[in-house]
């Protein structure tokens, strides 16, 4: 069992930075796909609109919900309605996002569906926030 343990961490070494990038990118697709219905939907366009926007984010898992990072620290997520039985999905926002805007701004936004002047605000929010 030792061995097995030192054999993962010597792969997990070996691995480049590119190939850890493409696995944390194939686990975010992973869950959005395991999403149903417009939880799905809704992750899948937030998903495109950020990777074009933004593409210095990197996608990665965040306590299981798709979520995407700069310099490894966490800037926004999608966290699904069913994740919590809400009754909407959510784009939230870390403290590492720029969206600063006097002594109060949102972090959170409520989705129900992602239309194209929805994601030409999330485009807006994700180019602020990593600006």
């Amino acid at each position: 069992m030792k061995d097995h343990a030192q054999e993962l961490k010597k792969a997990a070494r070996r691995s480049s930075r590119a190939d850890k990038a493409a696995e944390a990118e194939r686990d975010v697709l992973a869950k959005i796909a395991e999403m149903h219905g417009s939880d799905r939907i809704m992750a899948e366009r937030v998903h495109a609109v950020i990777a074009a926007t933004a593409p210095a984010l990197a996608p990665k898992l965040w306590y299981g919900m798709p979520a995407y990072a700069l310099d490894g620290k966490i800037v926004c997520f999608f966290q699904s309605a069913a994740k919590f039985k809400a009754r909407y999905a959510t784009l939230g926002f870390s403290d590492q996002a720029k969206l600063d805007e006097g002594t109060m701004w949102a972090a959170g936004f409520a989705l129900t569906e992602v239309t194209a002047e929805v994601e030409a605000r999330i485009a807006a929010l994700v180019k602020q926030a990593v600006s």
